[in-house]
């Protein structure tokens, strides 16, 4: 197998874990049980020994993806003289079916000839646990049995099956209208449990399923222009939502480069606070509030938690597991290529240890929201919030770390600064709407001290814009948020000012860096990396609410031609418009919800 472009990838999953599915029909990246579990097919990272599920019709020809409308299911068309076939793919959502085994993880893959006698090859070939373990593999007349360390993964299947080198093999032919179930499943309890037992039938899950998908969807309330795209990102957000415990992954891959051959190849598939809080935000505008109440549920558990050291981490870490663990140390898979020879490839994140004060403030503002949009904070649940307050009121001089990790040292960082006042600012609001007791006058002073501060240290004169941390030039994309979250009227000639040294020193054909990398702070890595998708939506929003829509319009327009032939962004986009980073990113959906929000409101403002 050859790598195929990050982009050439749709997703599937059943809120526990994803698949990527290439146009070939090919499944080069799922772990299983967990979304942070070893991986079972990982051939994204190495073409040869990752591992890899692809059912493909034989013919030469053209390929097509496509979503079914509304849901999660994604259809592979392979077109040729001979004849058109098709492969439907989707994990069925358990818990919310009838009957449904809540142990049971399940990829159904559904072979169909649309016209013609179409030939088709099947090969499932696992390679577990990072494709460090090595399986056995037991044929039987049903399908195969692959058996390591203990656990054991089935594939069913419709016709006979052959070993070849570890993997399933089967060629079959399908006329015109016919159809062919596979299943590849993992229970987590195998006890007593015959893996190869007579799937349900694929029809049945199929229906089930897209009934799921499109009921979730209808609950939404968005109506405003560019709905389709603003459904498929709610539908990918929704994905990346672990089911047992509410949390959000920030994407469901790791090792994937931010540069081609680049060391820039981080584990993204763990929860932190700051993508989280955005996305139960983005949860919270489509009206969503089940996803969003959940996900608090989980964050005030963390907020609930006291480190053992927290006069250095804080009250909070900035990223956990999905089930809540604080534990993420950071290794590197040295027996893998990396995609497309792009190593180390890592697994965990030693960033976890980082302090990034910025959290404080994204977490009190999605608070702030779900308890006016959602429910309203109950007595315990504002203690815990008074005492992160009083840290933040103590320690927002800190330099840190920084929104996006850099590993060069830290420092008194603008960003950071700005969001420490918008825990303090929504910490006010919150109680003064809900008449709570905290110092209100000491909480207000502090939050008018740190807004003097950013004015005076965070402005350049001789550049007229904010810049990235205390006494430098540099600029840094995530000033963009200044006026969004309300720090700054919109149309301040200071945020006027920043707007345009960021078009002129960030952008390239509207897509936006994040800083300026050898400039400013460094981020302690070698190489490059491409623009940051968010930060074009960021963008995008600073324009509209500065009355600039003409122009928010078109770069928004041009953002969603970045998106690959499903809708879906990884985390950057490359020089050639190529996707770069992990993939699908919850970061650039949640943006994309929130721009489509904010530019159609401006819109209809100004028509209306």
């Amino acid at each position: 197998m050859a790598y195929k472009p990050i982009e050439s990838y749709g997703v599937i999953g059943d809120m526990h874990s994803v698949a990527l599915v290439g146009t070939d029909g090919s499944i080069d990246w799922c772990c299983l049980p967990h979304f942070d579990s070893p991986s079972v097919f990982a051939a994204i990272l190495d073409d040869k020994k990752g591992g890899h599920f692809q059912i493909a019709a034989t013919h030469e020809g053209s390929r097509r993806q496509m979503y079914l409308p509304e849901t999660n299911v994604l259809l592979t068309r392979f077109l040729s003289d001979e004849g058109v076939g098709e492969v439907i793919d989707f994990m069925p959502v358990r818990n919310h079916q009838a009957g449904s085994n809540s142990g049971r993880h399940q990829i159904v893959r559904i072979a169909h000839a649309v016209r013609g006698t179409v030939h088709f090859r099947m090969q499932c070939k696992p390679a577990f646990d990072f494709a460090r373990q090595s399986h056995r593999l037991v044929l039987d007349e049903r399908g195969a049995v692959f058996e390591v360390s203990g656990m054991k993964f089935a594939l069913t299947s419709p016709f006979p099956v052959r070993g070849h080198d570890g993997a399933a093999v089967a060629d079959f032919a399908l006329k015109a209208g016919e159809k062919a179930t596979f299943v590849f499943r993992q229970e987590e309890d195998t006890r007593s449990t015959d893996l190869l037992e007579a799937p349900p039938s694929g029809e049945e899950a199929l229906e089930n399923t897209v009934n799921y998908w499109r009921r979730w969807l209808s609950r939404g309330r968005y109506e405003g222009r560019w709905r389709e795209m603003v459904d498929r990102s709610a539908l990918v957000l929704k994905l990346l939502t672990f089911e047992p415990t509410g949390a959000i992954v920030a994407a469901p891959t790791c090792g994937l480069p931010e540069e081609i051959g680049g060391v820039r190849n981080w584990d993204y598939r763990y929860t932190w606070i700051r993508d989280a809080a955005f996305t139960a935000y983005a949860f919270l505008r489509l009206g969503h509030t089940e996803e969003a109440a959940r996900f608090m549920h989980w964050l005030f558990k963390r907020v609930a938690e006291k480190e053992e050291d927290e006069s250095e981490a804080g009250p909070l870490r900035i990223m956990y597991g999905i089930d809540g663990r604080h534990e993420l140390p950071e290794q590197t898979l040295d027996h893998l290529e990396g995609y497309r020879g792009s190593k180390p490839v890592r697994v965990g994140n030693a960033a976890s240890h980082q302090l990034q004060l910025d959290i404080y403030g994204e977490l009190l503002d999605s608070v702030y929201l779900y308890d006016k949009y959602g429910v309203p904070i109950s007595y315990d649940g504002w203690l815990q919030l008074r005492r992160m307050l009083d840290w933040v009121r103590q320690n927002w001089e800190r330099a840190d770390d920084g929104i996006w990790e850099v590993r060069g040292g830290r420092q008194q960082f603008v960003y950071s600064k700005m969001q420490c006042w918008v825990a303090l600012d929504r910490g006010l609001r919150l109680a003064l709407k809900r008449s709570l007791p905290i110092d209100l006058v000491g909480l207000r002073n502090e939050r008018d001290r740190i807004y003097e501060t950013i004015m005076e240290k965070g402005w350049n004169e001789d550049r007229k814009t904010f810049v990235q941390y205390f006494g430098s030039d540099a600029l840094d994309a995530s000033n963009l948020l200044m006026p969004l979250v309300l720090f700054i009227s919109p149309r301040d000639p200071r945020m006027i000012s920043t707007i345009d040294q960021t078009v002129d020193e960030l952008v390239s054909d509207s897509l936006v860096y994040r800083y300026e990398i050898g400039k400013g702070a460094g981020d302690g890595l070698t190489g490059q990396e491409g623009t940051f998708s968010m930060c074009t939506f960021w963008l995008v929003e600073a324009m509209a609410r500065a009355g600039r829509l003409d122009e928010a319009r078109f770069t928004f327009e041009k953002m969603l031609t970045y998106a690959n032939h499903l809708g879906l962004y990884a985390e950057q986009i490359g020089p050639s418009g190529e996707a770069l980073g992990n993939f699908p990113q919850a970061f650039t959906h949640l943006g994309l919800i929130s721009a489509a929000f904010g530019l159609n409101r401006q819109l209809a403002k100004k028509a209306g």
